[in-house]
This record gives C-alpha cells, sequence and structure tokens, in this order.
C-alpha cells in the first residue's frame, strides 16, 4: 500500500469499477460493482460510491449511505449512516485495502455530523462478519431483511 485513496466513479474511471471482482466464493455475499453503481444512479441523494485505488491501480469499490431510515414505518427508528457495499478484488483481499476503505468511510461519516457507523452482513462461511467483528462492529440484535445488522461507535 503506497498510495490509498477513495476516487469518485467517473466516466473516465467507470469501466475499471466494472470490471473489478471478488473471490468467486465470495459472491453471494456482496452484490457486483454493477449493480451498486445502478442503485448509486437511482438513488444519488443517499449513495456515495468510491474507487478504491492504490496508487493508479483500482483495487476495490465502496459505497456508503447517509441518514437513512432502515424501518420509515417506525417512527422510533432513527436516521443512520454506514457502509452500504465493500468489494476488494480477487488477489487483493488481506492487503489493508477493506480498512482503508471503512476508515474512509468513518471519517467521512463523522464529517458530516454522526457518531455511529452501520453495516449490514449475510451470515455463512467465508462471509464478511469475522472482518467487521475484527474493526469494532458490534452485532445489534437487528436484521435488515436476512441481513446481519452492525454498528461501530465512532
Amino acid at each position: 500500500m503506497t498510495d490509498l485513496r477513495l476516487e469518485q466513479v467517473t466516466p473516465d474511471n467507470i469501466d475499471a469499477a466494472c470490471r473489478l471482482t471478488v473471490r468467486p466464493d465470495q459472491e453471494r455475499f456482496v452484490s457486483p460493482v454493477v449493480k451498486s453503481l445502478a442503485e448509486a444512479y437511482v438513488q444519488p441523494d443517499v449513495a456515495w460510491p468510491r474507487l478504491i485505488l492504490d496508487g493508479e491501480e483500482p483495487v476495490g469499490f465502496v459505497m456508503a449511505f447517509f441518514d437513512v431510515r432502515f424501518a420509515p414505518e417506525n417512527p422510533d427508528d432513527r436516521p443512520r449512516s454506514g457502509l452500504w457495499r465493500l468489494n476488494i478484488a480477487d488477489g487483493r483481499q488481506g492487503c489493508g485495502y477493506g480498512r482503508f476503505a471503512v476508515e474512509s468511510v468513518c471519517e467521512e461519516i463523522r464529517r458530516r455530523g454522526q457518531s455511529r457507523v452501520t453495516v449490514t452482513w449475510a451470515e455463512g462461511e467465508g462471509g464478511p462478519e469475522p472482518f467487521y467483528l475484527r474493526l469494532g462492529f458490534r452485532r445489534t440484535g437487528e436484521m435488515s431483511g436476512d441481513q446481519v445488522v452492525g454498528e461501530l461507535e465512532l
């Protein structure tokens, strides 16, 4: 890791972003980047998609969300901000890119005045739960559809 940064997805780098793929055994845990970009397109006021670069090399993709209610029908549900997607390229995992992306999203959430980060994950062998728990996230006991909800206090 030399020159890590997040870069907005633009017409100049969208093809590189769409070419990023996770390991085949992880495909059931995270949607492809192209789906994330489609969701960002239809929800531009919520989604914050970024390409993760090491120097000029794309190594991953992260998408955050800001001030979203998981259960808008529940008046006690508070707005949440957090990680929506994290895709680290096959062959690039275990190099600190995921940690960098999560820390960068946490910084953005803090900059926006929030003190809590939310993430959801699918359970299963080879899934992302151990990664998020190592970073300090804890299970909330809630579910979002079939996904576990985790939180990190900043």
